[in-house]
């Protein structure tokens, strides 16, 4: 391993100690007692998902217990209109317009920031222990400016980390914060589990039945992961010739996931919007929409099975543009055998993707959904489904392709010095 990749990874885990530790930085003004006796009553519903995401930081109602969330539903927010409006799509393709394209997305994430944390400060205002305290200690009016203020920060952290990790590190800054969440509750997911087989609550075949479930759905997401369509490619003597001392791909990898680790996280921030708005609420209507929308309801699942299915389909239109590929292809004196170069190209490229879209689709709607409603139904006492499995085993696979891409890329540039 050289010195750049080292160094790229000590960065990486640098900003993911730090971002634990904000994790620990509590919000001021709170009765973190009766947070965590709410807490533990209420951890397999909408909070138990908040809190899954952001890495225990509810349950101690950190600065960062918003987490990441509120950027990426700032992002998907940017994408959708990025779609919708061309200017703003061809503002993403240049390199000052993208700048600017990511500034509105920091602003646009200021401002679902403030609205969630006054939201959350309303609900911990009308929040009590069991011999009726209040969770708030000092006053209404103190309480919600430094909660705004507080957490805001903490996402305004949280986001300048994952941007850092992308630019100075290695992987998606932003995915590793949430892998890095996610798998920072394991360790007391194991440890309650225990307890509750010991404690005679749980049944040792029901954990077994859960595991299980985790290990099989984690063969499946790998098994598909690795998965890809290879698409032959051809090229004239004449570009044979010129590059016989280069290395030709001699055909296009189609993944069958094509969108990656991010429809299940932007269903997530979806839901975990309005869901933040509605714990805070105590209308009685309000009230059936959010305990509707309780993870393992059948509510909650068909709407998460719904908004994965439609960002899968969203999201590789975006990643995979036949358009550039067939002039990139024409352009180097390649073609695919049986297809005309050019526009031919592009559609049967667009044909090719459009399948295995519909089936990467299904796949990550499947496994976003039906690996928690079994677990859910074996009474498991945390909230660990099937999107957290994915995106464990998703971020730990891309990580490691960029890793071994870096060193793959290094050796090129050693071998090209020495004139090898």
């Amino acid at each position: 391993m050289n010195n750049a990749l080292t160094q790229k990874i000590l960065i990486t885990l640098g900003f993911l100690l730090a971002y634990r530790i904000l994790a620990y930085i509590p919000t001021p003004g709170v009765d973190l007692a009766v947070i965590k006796e709410f807490f533990d009553n209420n951890s397999n519903n909408a909070l138990g998902l908040m809190n899954m995401f952001s890495g225990n930081a509810v349950r101690r109602l950190s600065i960062i217990s918003l987490g990441i969330m509120p950027y990426i539903t700032a992002s998907i927010i940017m994408e959708l209109l990025a779609a919708t409006f061309p200017g703003l799509a061809q503002m993403k393709k240049e390199r000052d317009g993208m700048q600017k394209y990511m500034q509105i997305i920091r602003y646009a994430t200021i401002g679902i920031t403030v609205v969630q944390a006054i939201g959350v400060s309303f609900g911990l205002l009308n929040m009590t222990g069991k011999a009726g305290e209040s969770a708030v200690t000092i006053d209404e009016t103190t309480f919600i400016a430094l909660t705004t203020v507080s957490m805001l920060t903490g996402t305004m952290l949280l986001m300048w980390i994952g941007e850092q990790i992308t630019q100075r590190g290695i992987g998606n800054g932003i995915s590793l914060i949430i892998f890095a969440g996610i798998v920072s509750r394991l360790p007391s997911a194991i440890g309650n589990t225990i307890r509750s087989v010991n404690a005679g609550e749980m049944n040792f075949l029901t954990v077994l039945a859960i595991v299980a479930i985790v290990v099989a759905t984690i063969l499946f997401i790998i098994y598909v992961e690795l998965g890809e369509r290879r698409i032959p490619i051809s090229y004239s003597r004449k570009t044979i010739m010129q590059n016989q001392n280069k290395r030709v791909m001699n055909y296009i990898p189609v993944k069958v996931n094509l969108s990656g680790v991010i429809p299940p996280i932007f269903a997530s921030a979806v839901l975990m919007f309005p869901l933040t708005l509605l714990q805070a609420s105590h209308n009685a209507y309000l009230m059936k929409i959010a305990d509707a929308l309780t993870p393992g309801g059948w509510l909650f699942e068909v709407v998460t099975f719904v908004l994965v299915m439609f960002f899968a389909f969203f999201y590789a239109s975006i990643a995979f543009n036949a358009k550039d590929i067939a002039e990139n292809l024409k352009r180097q004196g390649g073609f695919i055998p049986g297809v005309r170069p050019g526009e031919q190209t592009k559609s049967f490229l667009n044909e090719v993707a459009s399948r295995l879209t519909g089936s990467g689709a299904l796949y990550l709607a499947i496994v976003s959904t039906i690996p928690f409603i079994f677990i859910n139904q074996l009474g498991a006492s945390f909230y660990f489904g099937g999107v957290s499995v994915l995106i464990i085993v998703q971020v730990a696979l891309d990580t490691m392709r960029k890793i071994e891409a870096y060193r793959t890329m290094s050796q090129y540039e050693i071998l090209g010095n020495v004139g090898l």
